[in-house]
């Protein structure tokens, strides 16, 4: 799994978890509909970090809680 993959899959799963969808954790937190989605498939390569600490701050967690998850554990080296 690529790190951006494990980006992903890491916003879908707290969004599962508080069963908010993702126009609602767009709206909490400040972030575009449509950035989110462009994060969520293959339209972003990079993630940018201040949308995810914005993501962050709207679900109450730190960036440091968002990363703390075994997803991020055996990510792909990438090299480009």
């Amino acid at each position: 799994m690529t790190t951006k993959e494990a980006v992903a899959q890491r916003i879908i799963n707290l969004c599962n978890e508080r069963n908010i969808a993702i126009n609602a954790l767009a709206n909490i937190s400040g972030v575009s509909p449509s950035t989110i989605y462009s994060m969520l498939n293959q339209k972003s390569q990079n993630p940018g970090i201040v949308s995810i600490k914005k993501i962050c701050d709207g679900l109450e967690i730190t960036v440091r809680e968002f990363f703390d998850d075994p997803l991020f554990d055996n990510t792909e080296q990438e090299i480009k």
